[in-house]
């Protein structure tokens, strides 16, 4: 009988299987995928971004899907314990934008050798190839995985590391909810996060933006009464389906929760282009460049305002002609204008499926979970960690932050079990 089974080679689960190797448990790392690591291996666009460096409250102010359940766990293993635990094992790592850290090598590989070796040198027992069918609960002090091959392994303490719904060819397909279930707990409902919006708005339709990138805008989602719920400023891209890019990925989950919230078939989008000025101040400073260019055509005088494909957009909306020489353009026409710049609104009407998403939302309820433990508040001797748990950040080290931390403390709790047990 092994002291730790954990299932699941993603973060979590790597993570999980290093913290009770290091509490000299005997541990079985299972994983129904051919190689461990496959999720790490690719995220951060295959460079890894492990973690976040931003403050403790900056990191759960990034995780609106139950971030605060953290607050425990960060007390114990946090996100510069992960710097350290890194830097340890040999991955050296550098800090990028927003406070983003990312190996020096750049190469998500050698994070997930690093952890491999680790792994390896704690003498942890791997088996790859092996999905598991189900999980027999059998007494506080024994639980049985039966694998699908009919074979069964008896393990002290169990720990479900199996991840969400999204992503799935890297084997997150929601295997742990099930037995999660069947140990008696709530499994709230599941849903798409940092996913591509969708619209059937006339211009995506006739793909007139399709390709566009705009940077460092400012987009908002709207409540049925117009009032902003959430705004993001970063860059956005315009799609064949809809709209993409950091900004769209962000606000995705609360496109999803209005139309729930308020039963709604289609949600409005708002998009502030220029953020960085007021519009007073936006439409004195077109005025001017009109005033002093009255030969130019419109487009001309303009340009290098917004990009050219998007300015055209926009005049159109405002019903200029992009060659009026700016000494014909009426005032009105010029505020309405400087108006759609700062306020254009749009109107989504979904999402991209849960499998085409970056993060699932929903999950195990943390209500049934220690939050210093991550031991199951239904059945002794069952951990969870990871994104099978009902928590979900932004991209930008979050999701990762949070798999690692809960990885640790599950597999560290687990490790204790079986000495409780003895």
């Amino acid at each position: 009988m092994y002291d730790v089974i954990v299932i699941g080679g993603g973060p979590a689960g790597l993570m999980a299987a290093i913290a009770a190797g290091e509490k000299k448990a005997n541990v079985l790392l299972v994983d129904k995928g051919n190689k461990l690591g496959r999720k790490l291996a690719i995220s951060g666009g295959g460079r890894c971004n492990v973690t976040n460096r931003r403050p403790i409250e900056d990191v759960i102010r990034h995780i609106p899907g139950n971030g605060r359940f953290l607050y425990s766990a960060f007390s114990i293993f946090n996100n510069e314990d992960i710097i350290t635990f890194f830097e340890q094992l040999g991955v050296q790592l550098k800090e990028e934008d927003h406070g983003r850290m990312f190996p020096v090598s750049d190469n998500a590989q050698s994070v997930v050798n690093a952890l491999l070796r680790r792994l390896n040198e704690l003498k942890v027992e791997i088996r790859t190839n092996s999905p598991v069918k189900d999980i027999l609960f059998e007494t506080d002090h024994k639980h049985t995985i039966v694998l699908a091959d009919g074979s069964t392994i008896d393990g002290r303490a169990i720990v479900i590391a199996t991840g969400g719904k999204s992503v799935p060819h890297t084997g997150s397909t929601g295997d742990g909810y099930p037995w999660a279930k069947k140990a008696g707990h709530t499994i709230t409902e599941l849903y798409p996060t940092e996913v591509p919006v969708t619209s059937d708005e006339p211009f995506i339709q006739e793909k007139r933006l399709q390709g566009l990138s705009l940077k460092d805008i400012a987009l908002s989602v709207l409540n049925p009464k117009g009032k902003k719920i959430i705004t993001h400023q970063m860059d956005m891209i315009f799609t064949h389906f809809g709209i993409s890019g950091p900004a769209v990925l962000r606000c995705s989950q609360f496109v999803v929760k209005a139309m729930k919230k308020w039963n709604l078939d289609k949600v409005t989008m708002h998009l502030d282009s220029l953020p960085d000025f007021h519009e007073e101040e936006l439409f004195q400073k077109v005025n001017q460049e009109v005033k002093n260019n009255p030969k130019k055509s419109v487009k001309n005088t303009l340009k290098g305002l917004l990009p050219e494909r998007y300015l055209l957009f926009l005049l159109k909306k405002a019903e200029i002609d992009e060659n009026t020489p700016c000494s014909t353009l009426p005032i009105d026409r010029i505020r309405n204008f400087v108006h759609l710049c700062k306020h254009f609104t749009f109107q989504v009407n979904g999402t991209l499926p849960l499998e085409k998403a970056f993060v699932t939302g929903g999950g195990v309820s943390v209500k049934e979970i220690e939050p210093k433990t991550m031991e199951s508040k239904k059945r002794p001797g069952l951990f969870f960690c990871g994104e099978i748990m009902d928590i979900h950040g932004y991209t930008g080290g979050y999701n990762i932050t949070s798999a690692l931390v809960t990885g640790r403390l599950a597999g560290l709790n687990a490790a204790k079990y079986r000495t409780t047990q003895n």
